[in-house]
């Protein structure tokens, strides 16, 4: 099939447009390369060398002989490009990952709040109108977060996918109503996803566009065997405060001898799944659409759940690093626990990467090879949720 890859360039689209190309797919990436800028803005590189784009698809080319398409578009504000360039293509489906993923940067600054909410929201929204306006069947795959559940509250139900059945009282007896379960997003960023749902629930029932809302976990590790095939092709592997998420900079901060940091006391439980398993699922997603007139297909995209401190733990294990227990910067609860649905992609045949198979390959092959390219001053988080926190100290 033809795919269009918004924000193929990025850290979960880079890695899925070459596997999706290698599995025999017409990739086409549409990205305004704000990823790169944002690097710039902040000061940091990536510990692992990215080439420019245009240098990744001659290198794939070279390697695998597929050529893989590439449009400069900014989904948010060229709205008559990204129809034009609907109808000139006329993909089968449009995987969206060009939203500002980091939930420490919406937080950064008033700019980068209203960055955030105007990138994700209009660009997923533009997408969605376009894709009515060109009047063509396109299925919708998007990468979301299980940041819109929230965490805290569920205490050990299991959190469903995507929908909750409630009973609903009324003077004529019980009704029973399946909903999408309430929101609760602890971000700007998480704020955005809970709004994309919205969008998507609108548009699936008034105008029928058949959509997948992937509720992803932290993903973590770097390579796939796809961006292995040559340096030039390796993912991102981002660890300053803002863009690093939790796994990734241990695994960083183990390489260079610097203390792991938690924040708080470590009992925030998350969801987590390796790269590897996050290109799988996009895969299954697109081979699994739903018909037009269904409700939005909702998976929980995650495969298993940790507390941030017993990461800490295994890691300091595993390599010898101390722990250092920081302020947390973050408005949220302490300690919280998180008991995932997770049967659909299983039953449709994914076969996950676990820590204990993938923690040592990372270690070795990413945090140690590339340790002399990280900046110490970036590693500290100094984003905080609401004016007078107090940031981490330096160490």
């Amino acid at each position: 099939m033809k795919v269009l890859i918004l924000g193929g360039d990025g850290f979960c689209g880079w890695p899925t447009s070459l596997h999706l190309s290698q599995c025999g797919h017409d990739v086409v990436i549409v990205d305004n390369l704000s990823r790169r800028f944002i690097d710039v803005e902040l000061e940091v590189e990536s510990l692992t060398p990215i080439r420019p784009i245009h240098e990744r698809l001659a290198v794939w080319k070279e390697h695998t002989g597929k050529e893989i398409g590439f449009v400069n578009l900014d989904l948010a504000h060229d709205y008559d490009r990204l129809l034009d360039l609907l109808m000139a293509e006329r993909p089968d489906a449009v995987v969206n990952f060009a939203e500002q993923r980091a939930a420490p940067y919406s937080m950064r600054s008033p700019k980068a709040k209203r960055y955030t909410v105007d990138n994700n929201i209009s660009g997923n929204h533009n997408l969605l109108c376009a894709i009515v306006e060109s009047g063509l069947d396109i299925a919708v795959v998007h990468l979301g977060t299980m940041g819109v559940y929230g965490y805290g509250w569920t205490g050990t139900a299991p959190i469903p996918e995507g929908y909750l059945t409630v009973t609903v009282p009324t003077p004529d007896g019980e009704l029973e109503r399946e909903i999408l379960h309430p929101a609760n997003p602890g971000s700007v960023y998480h704020m955005t996803k809970t709004l994309d749902q919205l969008l998507f629930a609108f548009y699936a029932k008034n105008d029928g566009i058949r959509i997948t809302d992937l509720h992803q976990g932290i993903v973590w590790g770097t390579q796939t065997p796809e961006t292995a095939l040559d340096e030039r092709l390796i993912n991102r592997f981002d660890y300053d405060g803002d863009y690093g998420t939790v796994l990734n900079r241990f695994i960083m901060q183990a390489a260079i001898g610097h203390p792991l940091t938690v924040h708080g006391t470590g009992g925030q439980t998350r969801a987590f799944i390796h790269i590897r398993d996050t290109v799988r699922c996009i895969e299954i997603a697109l081979n699994n659409p739903p018909d037009c007139g269904d409700q939005v297909s909702v998976f929980n995209q995650v495969t298993e759940t940790h507390r941030v401190r017993d990461l800490a733990k295994l890691i300091s294990g595993l390599t010898g690093a101390d722990v250092a227990y920081l302020p947390n910067p973050r408005k949220e609860a302490e300690e919280n626990e998180l008991n995932v649905t997770r049967e659909r992609f299983l039953a449709l045949g994914l076969d996950p990467t676990t820590l204990s198979e993938g923690l040592l390959e990372e270690t070795r092959n990413i945090g140690a090879k590339y340790a002399d390219r990280a900046d110490r001053t970036k590693i500290v988080a100094r984003s905080v949720w609401k004016a007078g926190m107090e940031v981490s100290p330096d160490l």
